[in-house]
């Protein structure tokens, strides 16, 4: 029987190769947009004496092709002079006809017309001025127009920002996006028309949509249909603390291992360092094949090869009933929590629980363990991506589900898998067994190290000492960084395998192997980063994981042997 689930296994592996196509042509990086931030170049170019026009077209002969428009607010006029703004109060002192407690716009007429359709408010004219029974400062008030349609006249990339207001009327006639857009950036922390409005705000948007990485914004979901982009930026605060040089890098990671397409960038305060950022952002994106044009969002169509993956997903579940203890039963409850938990993701959160396992239900013939244990969750891998790849999952609205339970679960069965048939004698014999503070000391750090793996994902966690995310970034500027606990798995397997410890021990440190290995099945669940990126990861994380354990082993027989003399 397990040769037959075998064989069927790496059939299903060879029929689901061919499902990966579609994922690969959708990770292809580029072409992306450099975006300048239009407010930020307003005010640099008023600093300088010139116009918006002039500053982009400076900005055109280092590399940026495109401008982002964040919608004005009614202060941004007031304070540009194109509107006067008076309280009804001093309208009166004036001999005016104004209501006390109301607010008045007076200025160009076309703004004004504008203003007068845009909020689902009261209004009245007296005389040349607007009134409100609202003080609309902070409301919403459309773009420079004039500005937009010279951007887009000299063949920049545009991109406007509109912004969420709940007394904002979404009216096709309005200018909330215009027609000039070639990409709309929501600003704020929600889409336009979220909560209750987003059918008609769908209306106004005849352009793709920006995702921001690391924003998200309620009800952009909603906009999938007009194609979604990825966005990268940095926090301007942040920004401020990185040289160029060290900012540059991290929007050319951005492009070409998280698939984003639009790069949003704002000047440094002195423009040397603004050219500095360009000229190393450029050579980057060079240097890594991404090219510079006007980005499209990514077509994918999931392959109906894809159901071979099910069947491979199904194979390993298998052979993992019949490697545990109380196998089927294990099985069984497995497949029913993936599917009630995962729903249409079941299969991939299958995989992800299963596959990391089956590596270590073989014998334990040194370094082919290790060998097995990878071969297994690159099998895993494959399945994964071809039944998590899905237009939502590959752009990031649709995080995977069950992301914390692909390095906890893993590493429980490989323990379950230790576990001798004759369970109660296991039992009085670990009771009776006497605790050195050894034994004790080696307990505590493992438990430490899974803690410390389940809590600690990503650069924002704070547990993340600054070291490491130094070391990081030098791994990231030589290669596609495989990840820490990764490498940390991958070592521990010669240390495990290649030196005589006791059994317990043993035990104990191929179930911190295992997290390494639930660890890969886990990278690639990150579905939004490129599947061969991905791969590359992996096995840098193999290499480089193996190397310092064959390290160790030498290391720990010389102290061995110089210990015990």
């Amino acid at each position: 029987m397990r040769a037959f689930l075998q064989g069927l296994l790496f059939l299903a592996a060879l029929l689901s190769l061919p499902a990966l196509g579609p994922r690969l042509k959708a990770d292809r990086p580029g072409p992306v947009a450099l975006l300048m931030d239009g407010k930020a170049l307003e005010d640099e170019a008023r600093a300088r004496g010139e116009d918006l026009l002039t500053a982009l077209r400076r900005y055109r002969a280092l590399g940026v092709e495109g401008v982002a428009f964040p919608e004005r607010f009614l202060k941004d006029w007031v304070d540009a002079g194109a509107l006067l703004y008076r309280t009804g109060a001093e309208l009166k002192e004036m001999g005016l006809p104004a209501r006390p407690g109301w607010y008045y716009l007076k200025g160009e007429g076309w703004l004004l017309d504008l203003l007068e359709r845009a909020y689902d408010l009261p209004k009245e004219r007296v005389g040349p001025w607007l009134g409100f029974p609202l003080d609309v400062l902070a409301f919403p008030a459309f773009y420079d127009l004039k500005a937009i349609r010279q951007a887009q006249g000299e063949g920049f990339y545009v991109a406007v920002r509109p912004i969420n207001h709940r007394l904002r009327r979404l009216d096709p006639a309005l200018p909330i996006v215009p027609q000039e857009a070639d990409a709309v950036i929501f600003a704020g922390l929600e889409a336009l028309g979220y909560p209750y409005r987003l059918e008609e705000a769908k209306a106004l948007v005849r352009a793709p949509v920006a995702l921001i990485e690391g924003t998200p914004q309620p009800g952009l979901a909603a906009f999938r249909e007009k194609g979604i982009l990825r966005l990268f930026s940095l926090r301007y605060e942040w920004q401020l603390t990185l040289s160029p040089e060290e900012a540059a890098a991290k929007y050319v990671l951005a492009a070409r291992e998280r698939g984003h397409k639009l790069l949003y960038l704002r000047p440094y305060p002195y423009p040397q360092d603004t050219e500095r950022l360009l000229k190393e952002l450029l050579q980057g994106l060079k240097a890594s094949g991404i090219p510079l044009g006007r980005p499209e969002p990514p077509l994918f169509t999931p392959s109906p090869f894809r159901l071979a993956a099910w069947v491979g997903v199904l194979a390993g579940l298998g052979l993992l009933a019949l490697g545990l203890p109380q196998g089927p039963l294990v099985a069984g409850l497995l497949l029913l929590f993936a599917l009630g938990y995962a729903g249409g993701q079941g299969g991939a959160l299958l995989a992800t629980l299963v596959f990391p396992v089956l590596g270590f239900l073989g014998p334990r013939n040194g370094l082919w363990l290790w060998l097995r244990a990878l071969g297994y969750a690159l099998l895993g891998a494959l399945f994964l991506s071809v039944l998590g790849s899905r237009p939502e999952s590959l752009l990031g609205l649709t995080p995977f589900k069950g992301v914390s339970l692909t390095l906890l679960v893993p590493p429980l069965l490989v323990a379950y898998s230790f576990l001798e048939k004759d369970l109660k004698a296991m039992v009085l014999r670990l009771w009776n067994h006497p605790v050195r503070l050894g034994e004790a000391f080696l307990v505590a750090v493992g438990l430490g190290l899974l803690a410390l793996a389940l809590l600690r994902r990503g650069n924002e966690a704070p547990i993340v000492p600054e070291w490491e995310l130094r070391l990081r970034s030098l791994l990231q500027e030589a290669m596609v960084r495989p990840r820490f606990k990764e490498v940390f798995g991958h070592a521990l397997f010669p240390l495990a395998l290649l030196l005589p410890w006791p059994r317990w021990a043993q035990n104990a440190l191929l179930f911190l192997a295992a997290l390494g290995v639930a660890s890969i099945l886990n990278t690639f669940s990150h579905f939004h980063t490129p599947f061969l990126i991905s791969l590359f990861r992996t096995l840098n994380g193999a290499l480089l994981g193996l190397a310092l354990g064959l390290l160790g082993v030498i290391l720990v027989r010389r102290l061995w042997r110089w210990w015990w003399g």
